[in-house]
């Protein structure tokens, strides 16, 4: 019996195992406080659809041999150009957060390649790196904010010079997806457009995984050695992987943010490449093995913990600050034992 237990939760994985209790035990004790459940649920799922398209750009630099991309924040500081941009064209609604993306995914395309070139001269060494180009991307436009010759006044400091910390995008292209085809059910509802858009990338990304370059990136992550044995340039499909996955961080931000309402500025974007890789590695993936259920079941399970924990810690401790404290403590503390996991599957 113990064999079959342990069995179960070697295919399953000890990560997900753990943070699934952790969940469900979550879950139960807000039933028995009373707290009602299907909004929660509702939220769980909002959450999901704002923040799947970040956790599925871990999967091409995944498959192609880079590992975790703790760079994320370079292709998140593309798409808020993208967005920064479209209000400055003084566009609303779906005409600008469609040009968010028109203008954000040929400029991730090129930071992504520049991106991949930099970690084929540091074999090895990628997630490291990654993060160092993460950090130093975010703290260089911290100069770009405020050099950046952006004129509208809900972008600029009503005085001085430079962007605002937190640009309010309501009128503009807030809710533009998650208000598409919302389906109301008394306390449940769901957001139609926002599930369809992270449905879209993640059948994209589905296609260009099975197609003869997918494969071909596939197998460089796979074997380096055989890859370069079969004629494969490692180089190339290890640049396409981290191109796609700078990519996905763009539109990854783009749904993020719409749905949030605000467009988060400066050191903001530094840490959504920490959260991402947790939730992917949660979902069962590993640092040379990932796929687009390891993105969903991941997702779901780290933003339901977050969605499910802050009521329950309101109820449970009702002074001061102490529910939010909770709510980051749980946070970093999924992130952080997801982190140790990194090794686990290989």
């Amino acid at each position: 019996m113990l064999e079959k237990l342990k069995g179960l939760v070697d295919s399953f994985g000890l990560p997900r195992t753990i943070i699934t209790s952790f969940f469900v035990f979550v879950c139960l004790l807000a039933v028995f406080l009373g707290i009602p459940f299907l909004p929660l649920i509702s939220d769980m799922v909002v959450r999901l659809g704002m923040n799947g398209i970040m956790v599925l750009a871990m999967v091409p630099a995944i498959l192609a041999g880079i590992g975790l991309n703790f760079g994320l924040p370079l292709g998140v500081l593309c798409g808020l150009i993208g967005m920064l941009t479209a209000i400055e064209m003084n566009l609303t609604g779906f005409p600008s957060f469609w040009m968010s993306l028109v203008i954000a995914i040929p400029l991730a395309v090129v930071c992504g390649i520049g991106y991949g070139w930099l970690l084929n001269k540091v074999k090895g060494s990628e997630m490291m790196v990654a993060t160092y180009v993460g950090f130093s991307a975010v703290s260089l436009m911290n100069i770009g904010w405020i050099l950046l010759p952006y004129t509208n006044l809900e972008l600029k400091w009503p005085i001085g010079q430079g962007l605002r910390t937190t640009v309010n995008i309501e009128g503009r292209m807030k809710w533009v997806l998650n208000s598409w085809g919302r389906i109301q059910i008394g306390s449940f509802h769901i957001s139609l457009g926002l599930l369809l858009f992270l449905a879209f990338w993640c059948l994209l990304v589905w296609l260009f995984l099975r197609s003869k370059t997918g494969l071909a990136m596939k197998a460089v992550g796979a074997s380096r050695q055989f890859a370069v044995a079969s004629g494969l340039n490692v180089d190339k499909y290890r640049i396409i992987g981290a191109t796609l996955s700078t990519v996905l961080g763009a539109v990854g931000i783009a749904a993020y943010a719409q749905s949030f309402g605000f467009l988060q500025l400066y050191d903001a974007p530094m840490f959504y490449g920490f959260g991402a890789v947790a939730a992917v590695l949660i979902g069962g993936a590993t640092v040379r093995r990932a796929n687009i259920s390891h993105v969903i079941i991941g997702t779901f399970l780290f933003q339901g913990l977050l969605v499910v924990s802050l009521p329950v810690a309101n109820l449970i401790m009702t002074g001061g600050n102490m529910a939010e404290i909770t709510r980051i403590t749980i946070s970093n503390g999924v992130i952080l034992y997801a982190l140790t996991q990194v090794s686990g599957g290989q």
